[in-house]
């Protein structure tokens, strides 16, 4: 789901991806991009790799989680402050 993520916004290259995921190996990182392709979730454009139509429904799918994940960090740090 980091590619995902990281792809929300435009293409990235393969190194600018790596960059941004960068505890990913640069082997685990292209595996899960071949998936992904596979998958029709992320395509290869001319100038680097983007989210296909599928892959933009599917992080519209992942802002609920999102937003529901932040709140309950928020919630575990004050339960830890108290």
């Amino acid at each position: 789901m980091g590619i995902v993520w990281n792809l929300r916004e435009g293409t990235l290259n393969f190194r600018e991806l790596q960059a941004r995921c960068e505890s990913v190996s640069p082997t685990t990182l292209n595996r899960r991009i071949k998936e992904l392709r596979e998958a029709h979730i992320v395509e290869l454009a001319g100038d680097g790799y983007r989210l296909t139509p599928s892959g933009i429904k599917l992080y519209e799918y992942m802002q609920p989680l999102s937003r529901w994940s932040k709140g309950w960090a928020q919630r575990l740090k004050r339960s830890g402050d108290a």
